[in-house]
């Protein structure tokens, strides 16, 4: 049961991932946190999380081409699980979704 279960972070991470559909890679899911949440957040915390959910199968991620702005390094695009992640709502509605993160809406 505990490849299932996600923690608090883990599910912001999520919904963020889902807002921001095909723009979801790091940093850009980094600065949406920080703005809905009004707090920092930690790019060591972001990547473990990162990991967990797509080790856990409810995000998959795919690389894209380096660019010369990049100094040639490729950027990692994650996208949902969608099967997962609607597991994961209907097994705790109203969890977190639109009470302390004001994201729901935005997907």
């Amino acid at each position: 049961m505990k490849e299932f279960q996600l923690g608090e972070f883990e599910e912001l991470v999520l919904l963020t991932v889902g807002i921001l559909y095909q723009e979801a890679y790091g940093v850009a899911i980094k600065k949406e946190m920080e703005q809905r949440l009004t707090r920092g957040v930690r790019v060591g915390a972001l990547q473990t999380a990162l990991q967990r959910l797509e080790k856990k199968g409810y995000l998959k991620s795919s690389d894209e081409a380096g660019t010369q702005e990049r100094a040639g390094r490729p950027k990692r695009f994650y996208h949902l699980n969608m099967a997962r992640a609607r597991w994961n709502m209907h097994a705790k509605p109203g969890k977190y979704f639109g009470r302390q993160y004001r994201t729901w809406s935005g997907i």
